[in-house]
């Protein structure tokens, strides 16, 4: 991927992302095809940090349903970001 900006979706901001802030470890939603060397490129680059460990994992699509409507959410990438010890992201807001 080229641009950054494509690799790094959006922050994911819940309960259990928000206490994995104290242990320097943030949840961003990804690019489906992106490898966890792009992801750790992409971090470092944006918010001009060094990452130590990048997680991976895909979420699948949840069975949903509205009134007789079958459906499914869409699955998603999620990347489990380290940073190295002194460094933070602000814009988690924490």
């Amino acid at each position: 991927m080229e641009d950054v900006r494509q690799v790094i979706l959006r922050p994911i901001i819940s309960e259990r992302s928000v206490d994995m802030i104290a242990d320097n470890r943030y949840t961003f939603e990804v690019a489906k095809q992106a490898s966890k060397i792009e992801i750790c490129q992409a971090v470092e680059k944006i918010f001009d940090v060094k990452v130590t460990k990048v997680n991976t994992m895909n979420v699948s699509g949840k069975p949903k349903r509205v009134r007789h409507a079958k459906g499914v959410t869409r699955s998603w990438k999620k990347a489990i970001v380290t940073l190295r010890e002194g460094d933070a992201i602000e814009a988690f807001g924490v």
